[in-house]
């Protein structure tokens, strides 16, 4: 079995065009190598379709396990090595940039389709694991709104857990996103990327790159990330950069997180953006009202139908459009409202910023800012625009970028969650008596009260949905002004300030 993997993993290497004919053996000494192999009997022949190269590596893992080469057999200790193996036969990063800038040069569009399949083909995608997310859409007032229980990163085993506790903490790299992750190692405290490679891009005269998300969220969801580790923040250059990426990506929409905790992604340390090959339902959503901007008259600004609070700037200047959301940006940063509890700065935190999502739409520029703020109260501690308590048995985390724009990214536990409510819905169990369901119970029995017909053919289409309009309610939360009179009212308030 062992020759067979082997020689599967070199043949997958061939097809994948990374090794020549003349590899193949130098190839296979470097697995062995790797594996710490006795007994190799050499190269066989492979004349059958490869299987999924997940399992070609799991064969080469087992192996590894069995033979004390490495000390667990779970996901924790497999990526470890499996990353090592891929990376012994990965092209070196100046052939992957040499390749992606030759096609570069014939379409963009043709670049990163290729970069996207080579990113997965390297296993640093994990395209198995992403195909265990459970994904639906659900209609709303709002558009069409894409749900996803996240299923793909592994849990980590005890025994990893305790192994990663006693290693030492040695700093580097210094986060996930720093471009000293290309080729590193890893450990049981930070993964393996020896199958990374990144791409280098320039924005607005600065050094980035570019690179995918190995766990991808939705089509192409790529990370544009600083060379420098320097924190996020949000002014004129992200705008900038923004502008400037979909400019030379005009296929790919780009946006940033906001630069302040509660309403920031998970990674505020590191300025980096994300974009990919994907519409979401907020760029689908229409303007509902237009409005005329002083000193901006050539850009086109209007407040979106969505449930957070959006202004959508478009434009064929991309100067007048980036200084433009500067000017709202500035005003925004000190605009205080107490009727609609806006206050910008508390006890000296400050609370206003925004969330930039830049795209293109044919040769305009468009360009939309919505409004965040993180103010925490007693009776709101996680904070006021943020999903509320009655809502966390399906949403408690930050809303970020992904799901600002009509993504929802559902903790794993909902999985169980929902199918043991579906069963103690149908079986008439008592909904506080399980713990898989306590949380859910009150929801529940709303949902009992609303759908009479409730049965075992329809309950798991019928949750999905409601699961869907819990989502659509916690971008309400999250929204600055709400859909009602006194929040369109308090929203005209700030668009006259401007």
């Amino acid at each position: 079995m062992l020759a067979t993997a082997i020689s599967q993993l070199v043949e997958y290497a061939v097809q994948k065009e990374w090794i020549k004919e003349e590899d193949r053996v130098w190839a296979a000494n470097r697995i062995i190598e790797a594996l710490g192999a006795n007994g190799f009997d050499g190269l066989e022949e492979v004349n059958a379709e490869l299987p999924p190269i997940q399992e070609i590596l799991n064969e080469l893992c087992d192996y590894a396990y069995e033979n004390g080469i490495i000390e667990g057999n779970s996901a924790a200790y497999y990526d470890l090595l499996d990353t090592k193996l891929i990376g012994l036969l990965v092209p070196r990063p100046y052939e992957v940039i040499t390749k992606f800038n030759q096609l570069y040069a014939e379409d963009p569009k043709k670049a990163t389709d290729w970069y996207y399949e080579f990113s997965s083909d390297t296993n640093y995608i994990r395209r198995d694991r992403i195909a265990k997310d459970r994904k639906w859409t659900v209609d709303t007032e709002y558009g069409t709104l894409d749900i996803t229980i996240n299923l793909s990163k592994p849990e980590k085993d005890p025994k990893a857990i305790a192994a990663a506790g006693k290693a030492k903490s040695t700093g580097y790299p210094k986060c996930l996103l720093c471009i000293e992750n290309e080729g590193y190692a890893g450990h049981l405290s930070h993964p393996a990327r020896q199958n990374h490679r990144i791409i280098p891009i320039t924005l607005s005269g600065k050094d980035y790159f570019l690179q995918y998300s190995p766990y991808v969220y939705y089509n192409e969801h790529c990370i544009v990330l600083n060379k420098q580790h320097t924190p996020m923040r949000i002014d004129r250059s992200a705008f900038n950069n923004l502008l400037d990426f979909v400019t030379v990506f005009p296929h790919y929409f780009i946006g940033s997180n906001a630069d302040l905790p509660i309403v920031g992604g998970s990674v505020l340390s590191h300025d980096h953006y994300q974009g990919g090959n994907y519409e979401f339902a907020m760029a689908r959503a229409d303007v509902e009202k237009s409005f005329v901007i002083k000193g901006f008259e050539s850009v086109q600004a209007g407040i979106v139908k969505w449930p957070m609070s959006v202004i959508r700037l478009r434009g064929s200047d991309r100067n007048q459009l980036s200084a433009c959301a500067e000017h709202i940006l500035n005003v925004w940063r000190e605009y205080d409202d107490e009727e609609a509890f806006i206050y910008h700065e508390t006890d000296g935190e400050r609370h206003n910023t925004i969330t930039p999502i830049a795209r293109r739409r044919g040769a305009d520029y468009e360009l939309d800012l919505v409004l965040r703020n993180n103010i925490t109260t007693e009776e709101n501690p996680l904070g006021v625009y943020h999903p509320h308590s009655d809502k966390h048995h399906i949403k408690k985390e930050n809303i970020g970028l992904i799901e600002v724009m009509g993504l929802a990214v559902l903790p794993a536990r909902l999985k169980n969650e929902i199918a043991a409510l579906a069963d103690a819905i149908i079986m008439h169990k008592d909904l506080d008596a399980d713990p898989l369901t306590e949380s859910h119970a009150e929801w529940a029995r709303d949902i009992i009260s609303r759908y009479p017909d409730l049965n075992k053919d329809n309950v798991n289409a019928i949750l999905e949905k409601e699961v869907g309009l819990v989502f659509a309610a916690v971008l309400e939360d999250a929204g600055v002004y709400k859909h009602d009179a006194a929040g369109r009212n308090a929203f005209d308030r700030f668009i006259e300030s401007l």
